[in-house]
């Protein structure tokens, strides 16, 4: 196996902190495979103490901070490699964290994507939101994960071990084919961040790829490095691109009633941040509205252009049947165990 094909590529934007904390262990860790920082526009003198401390890393020096889609598009049309990992700059990575995965892809060709355990960095007992062990989303859209419902992370005992193919994986370490990736036009720039490793998972999927994760493999994530979960911003991003998603991805059944549905629902999440007190997260919900409705029309021209591919057929394997916030908030189901085997869709 020829593991010097492997890129691994940390997108940063002012996280100096965070490559002086887990830049080393990423190299002592990583004996053999090539790494770069690809900097979005950072401010705070993170190339100067890369280049001065780390020269056995490469530096991919973008000049504005756009995003990370467009961050990691451009960085990796600069890479050549088999695999490529896109790995956040606030994660503490493992020994032997990359060579399962690897290993896992090259037996199985149809894997296009893969992730490790997500473990929480400050609570490292529990699982973590971005990815914990292995992503879904429900019949509207809703993502959730092994391991993470909503805000209800669960503590790891070993409950979700098992290597098996999931729905997304996350891109806070996300193991991508590089052909695969560039096969279906890598990351949506229109994302900026925020669910685009949902949206790329589901477009592979498209195409006849199957998504997985190895949970031999584990790293800690710190989370919110660059937007926290109280930014407004990331609400607005969040509720958006989840439209995007579903309107880009889903079969053209039912997919107008599942849209209203999500409007309705969506309206009451900003009526409940409006009664919370919440009002910059109450218009950050209605702007993500407006913001949409902008960009349908590019949203519907990339969904024309995804079916000229070849191989293509809309996916739903591994999709919940259910509607996953009536689950969790009205009926109390706050693990993954507790949702029904026969509730996913095989195919």
């Amino acid at each position: 196996m020829n593991f010097q094909s492997v890129a691994i590529v940390i997108l940063n934007f002012n996280g100096k902190v965070f490559l002086e904390k887990f830049l080393p262990g990423i190299i002592q860790n990583s004996p053999g495979h090539k790494i770069y920082v690809a900097d979005n526009g950072s401010t705070d003198d993170s190339i100067k103490f890369i280049n001065t401390n780390f020269k056995q890393v490469s530096v991919i020096a973008i000049n504005d901070n756009c995003g990370y889609a467009k961050g990691y598009n451009t960085a990796l049309k600069q890479i050549t490699a088999d695999y490529y990992v896109l790995l956040n700059s606030d994660v503490e990575v493992t020994s032997n964290w990359v060579e399962p995965i690897i290993e896992l892809m090259q037996k199985n060709k149809k894997i296009a994507a893969c992730q490790p355990k997500l473990l929480d960095f400050k609570n490292r007992e529990f699982f973590e939101y971005a990815g914990a062990s292995g992503g879904f989303i429900d019949t509207y859209g809703y993502p959730f994960c092994r391991g993470r419902i909503f805000n209800s992370l669960e503590k790891d005992s070993g409950q979700y071990n098992n290597s098996t193919e999931v729905f997304w994986a996350t891109g806070a370490c996300l193991f991508v084919n590089a052909n695969a990736f560039w096969e279906v036009g890598g990351l949506d720039e229109d994302y900026f961040a925020h669910m685009e490793e949902i949206d790329l998972c589901w477009r592979l999927k498209n195409v006849g790829y199957s998504i997985y994760i190895e949970p031999a493999s584990v790293v800690y994530h710190v989370g919110g490095g660059t937007l926290n979960k109280l930014s407004s911003r990331k609400t607005f991003l969040n509720f958006r691109n989840n439209l995007i998603t579903l309107t880009k991805n889903h079969p053209a059944n039912s997919l107008f009633f599942k849209l209203f549905y999500r409007l309705v629902l969506d309206g009451i999440a900003a009526l409940k941040f409006l009664f919370a007190a919440q009002p910059k997260h109450f218009w950050a919900v209605v702007r993500s509205h407006f913001a949409y409705y902008y960009l349908l029309p590019q949203t519907l021209s990339k969904r024309k252009k995804q079916k000229s591919a070849q191989n293509f057929k809309y996916s739903r394997s591994f999709t919940y049947k259910g509607n996953i916030v009536f689950d969790h908030f009205l009926k109390g189901k706050k693990k993954f165990t507790d949702l029904e085997k026969d509730h996913f869709f095989n195919s």
